[in-house]
């Protein structure tokens, strides 16, 4: 893997410092890699890449099926690396293995082939017949030099839900991965360059925050598609608006899993674990929130303890493991301080807690934990904790259920559980969310737009939207003859 150079414009450079990222294991607390770090001089040069390659370099000018034959022939490398993949991911981020070999790269494959098969049937060109008896061609052209600035928690993932429709758009991408996960995207560079894509048309950047900052705010980029945190995310948008610069934001969330009362409990706890602790909670659109009707709270209760307490948390390289480690120490204290809070609230502390798991004597770990009989007030009903801890709201009927899923800052995802699926239809369209699952935590279907309203943000990716986000719309008339 080139850790030494940056991938500046489709070749490899050397950086303009010396300045390197240190990626740590979160399971052994060491050091794996060392990764050059971008500055500001490296966005420049890479906004100067982007920049020729759009306005006068042949990508945005091929035919459509030109570009996807492109991508195409990125995807069959990218299978071929998989494994490789996988492996970097587990030991920069501490994602379990089969999580990592299932979700964190199995579905980057998938949704690089299912994008290819949306741009072959996507209206690049169509005519409409205007009212004055002119005919009106409607294009959709790509939108410029795109800044992708993507989070560590599943970075394959956010990457290719970007940098795949952007570059089908017609789009030149500079990319900046978090400084925990950078070394994904170098291996995905080294892929890009066997693809023999066009001079300028990817950059891949390591950076901090200040990087990301200075590349949202460079004169030379038309879109900012950002993911991470609403704060964070605020910051985005406000350095865009002031040039009228596009952007899209996929923030976070505090998602409920509304559970009516004829729903089943251990099919309820399998796929609510299933949906929330893949990724050790580390996940925008994980159900946190557990919204039981009162009087059959206890087995809905139970049932989720036992899936929490039988899950396996240890060594994200055995494959048998279930819930790695978080991120990062930060991560850890803040999540355990979380815990700290709801037992202070006065939630019942179901199962897990604040101290390590049986067994493991170093990592950044925090246990499997379930709260109950909390309230819709509590910090930890209200506040994005991005680790494995779920809490339990009692409701006394339908409506008070759909009023505490929308109370909510936050409106990335959410679920209903019932015996009557058109029921769940119906409590669906009573919930403020950008996505919704009924029987099902939210399945990333790369065919369906996923995305969020209120403080989880705005612009949708994946399905035909996600091309759309990338593209702009011009309409040309054109006079009747004779």
């Amino acid at each position: 893997m080139r850790s030494e150079e940056l991938f500046i414009g489709g070749q490899w450079s050397k950086p303009s410092t010396a300045e390197r990222i240190e990626v740590v294991s979160p399971h052994t607390e060491q050091p794996v890699a060392q990764v050059a770090a971008a500055a500001p001089a490296d966005v420049d040069a890479a906004v100067a890449a982007a920049r020729t390659a759009f306005d006068t370099g042949p990508w945005p000018r091929l035919e459509p099926a030109e570009r996807i034959a492109a991508i195409r022939r990125l995807g069959a490398l990218y299978d071929g690396r998989r494994d490789q993949m996988a492996q970097v991911i587990t030991s920069e981020i501490g994602a379990p293995i089969s999580f990592a070999a299932r979700a964190q790269v199995g579905l980057p494959a998938m949704m690089l082939t299912a994008f290819c098969n949306l741009a072959e049937s996507y209206p690049w060109i169509e005519v409409r017949p205007g009212m004055y008896g002119a005919d009106v061609h409607i294009r959709r052209e790509p939108v410029g030099v795109v800044a992708a600035i993507v989070p560590w928690n599943m970075p394959q993932f956010l990457i290719a839900t970007k940098l795949v429709p952007a570059l089908l758009a017609g789009c030149t991408v500079v990319l900046k991965p978090a400084p925990e996960s950078p070394l994904n995207a170098l291996l995905l560079a080294e892929l890009i360059a066997e693809s023999d894509l066009p001079p300028g048309v990817v950059s891949v950047l390591p950076g901090d925050g200040a990087v990301g900052e200075y590349l949202v705010r460079h004169p030379g980029v038309d879109k900012v598609s950002f993911t991470g945190s609403t704060v964070a995310g605020r910051a985005v948008a406000a350095a865009c608006a002031a040039d009228l610069k596009r952007v899209s934001l996929e923030l976070g969330g505090k998602s409920a899993a509304i559970v009516l009362e004829d729903a089943d409990p251990q099919a309820v706890a399998a796929a609510v674990r299933s949906a929330s602790l893949s990724n050790s909670g580390q996940i925008c659109n994980a159900l946190t929130r557990i919204l039981v009707p009162a009087r059959r709270s206890e087995p809905f209760t139970d049932a989720l303890a036992v899936e929490l307490s039988a899950l396996t948390v240890g060594d994200p390289a055995d494959a048998a493991t279930q819930v790695g480690p978080l991120v990062s120490r930060r991560q850890q204290e803040r999540v355990r301080g979380y815990i700290d809070t709801g037992e202070a609230e006065g939630a019942r502390l179901v199962t897990g807690g604040a101290t390590m798991p049986d067994g493991v004597d170093t990592g950044w770990y925090v246990r499997p934990t379930l709260f109950a009989d909390a309230t819709n007030s509590m910090r930890i009903a209200r506040e994005e904790i991005f680790g494995p801890v779920l809490t339990v709201i009692p409701y006394s009927d339908e409506d008070e259920a759909v009023a505490i899923a929308n109370d909510s800052d936050y409106g990335l995802a959410g679920s209903v559980f019932t015996a009557h699926p058109e029921r769940g239809l119906r409590v669906a369209a009573r919930i403020r969310t950008g996505t919704f699952g009924v029987n099902q935590g939210y399945t990333m279907d790369p065919f369906a737009p996923f995305g969020g309203v209120k403080g989880s943000g705005y612009g949708r990716e994946l399905g035909r939207e996600g091309i759309d986000g990338y593209t702009d719309t011009k309409s040309i008339s054109v006079a009747a003859q004779g």
